[in-house]
């Protein structure tokens, strides 16, 4: 039953908007100044700009004073990320966590909600159990990700021949805002949702996805963590951890 739902979510990125990052594959354009590797993408501006505010309870008025802290692990970095945002009950009063991805780790950027609506310093968005990236309906550039239900994060060495990225695209053309399949309210249908899935509490898949940022460069990311403490747990047991939606994410860049 898990698998299958890895699965169907892995699937629904099958209708999601294709990013315009630059491509990793070889074409007949790749010589073309326009389409070249490295060259980030033009800002857009992001539909249904009312509607995400409203929805997601965005800010102008507060940037997330929050720690992101980053390590080494071999050829790893590990981040962990507070996006508690105050505790499920206080989420909708406080901001998103935004963040790049740098040669010297995951960097806290400090932007509220509705300039990063116009930004793209940031690549990554957290908030409890919400990720975002920085394209599509989320945000002006062109992030992307794909996600690999069937791999381990180990196994994902290089990015896999054929590999199709999306941007999130969770509003309808009438800005009607699609859910995920957790049931719970205001989860946005987001590219990285194969991460986790609801048993009661927030449990983790290990699902590994390859993220394409705007200047072509890959990030390789698995979710570890949700809770600060006994994620196994909420795993084996449906028993929530201790501090929820305080991350910790393994992730390196794709060569």
């Amino acid at each position: 039953m898990r698998a299958a739902l890895y699965l169907l979510l892995a699937g629904l990125s099958g209708v999601l908007t294709l990013t315009g990052c630059p491509t990793t594959d070889d074409d007949d354009s790749a010589g073309d100044d326009d389409d070249a590797a490295g060259e980030a993408c033009e800002p857009e501006d992001v539909p249904c700009v009312d509607d995400i505010i409203l929805d997601l309870s965005l800010h102008d008025d507060k940037v997330a004073d929050v720690e992101v802290s980053t390590t080494a692990d071999g050829d790893d970095f590990v981040s962990v990320v507070d996006a508690t945002a105050g505790g499920y009950n206080q989420a909708a009063n406080n901001p998103f966590v935004y963040m790049a991805f740098t040669d010297e780790g995951l960097e806290h950027v400090e932007i509220d909600d509705e300039t990063a609506l116009e930004s793209q310093e940031w690549h990554i968005a957290a908030r409890r159990f919400i990720i975002r990236l920085n394209g599509g309906s989320s945000g002006p550039s062109c992030v992307g990700a794909r996600t690999f239900p069937e791999m381990d994060y180990d196994d994902l060495t290089e990015e896999p021949a054929g590999t199709t990225y999306f941007m999130d695209d969770y509003y309808s053309a009438d800005c009607t805002i699609i859910n995920d399949s957790s049931g719970l309210p205001g989860s946005p249908q987001v590219v990285l949702g194969p991460w986790w899935h609801y048993q009661d509490c927030v449990a983790t898949t290990g699902v590994p996805a390859l993220i394409q940022l705007d200047d072509g460069r890959l990030v390789k990311l698995v979710v570890e963590a949700y809770y600060a403490e006994n994620q196994d747990n909420c795993n084996d047991n449906s028993t929530p951890g201790t501090t929820s939606a305080y991350y910790t994410w393994r992730w390196s860049f794709v060569e």
